[in-house]
This record gives C-alpha cells, sequence and structure tokens, in this order.
C-alpha cells in the first residue's frame, strides 16, 4: 500500500470514530433527557401519595367523627323510646 493510501484509510477511520462519537453523544443524551422525564414522573406521583396518605387521613378522621355523633343519636333515640315506651 502507498502512503497516500495509508494516509487516506486512516483519515477515513478518524471520520469514522467522529461519527461514532457523535452517535454516542446523541445516545447520552438521549437517555439522559428519558431519565429526566422519568424522575419528574416519579417526583409527581410521590407528591399525589403524599396528598392522598393525607386525604385518606382526613377521610377516616371525618369518618370517626361521624361514627361518634350517631352513637350520640342512637343513645339518645334509645331514651325516647325508653321514655315513651316503645322499646
Amino acid at each position: 500500500m502507498s502512503n497516500d493510501k495509508i494516509i487516506e484509510k486512516i483519515l477515513e477511520h478518524d471520520r469514522r470514530f467522529d461519527q461514532v462519537e457523535d452517535k454516542l453523544n446523541n445516545l447520552r443524551r438521549e437517555i439522559l433527557d428519558g431519565q429526566d422525564g422519568m424522575m419528574t414522573i416519579l417526583k409527581r406521583l410521590d407528591q399525589e401519595r403524599i396528598f392522598t396518605v393525607e386525604w385518606i387521613k382526613r377521610m377516616e378522621n371525618q369518618i370517626e367523627e361521624q361514627k361518634e355523633k350517631i352513637k350520640i343519636h342512637e343513645d339518645v333515640l334509645e331514651k325516647m323510646k325508653f321514655k315513651l315506651q316503645i322499646a
């Protein structure tokens, strides 16, 4: 092989390595962008989970309050029935 041919092949390989490097950099960027998107979604889901847990706690407290009121109303009703001699 002549020196010109060798130099030409070396330059061609350099161009190919540059292309491979560019493709790898693009792939890396795409992967990182995808991971950023996933992290954003995960953060939102975590926030929603926190708000949902707090909402459930509030609902449970309200249910307990309603149960207490129902118990009081049942007691009053029983007393009224007794006084009226219904029960």
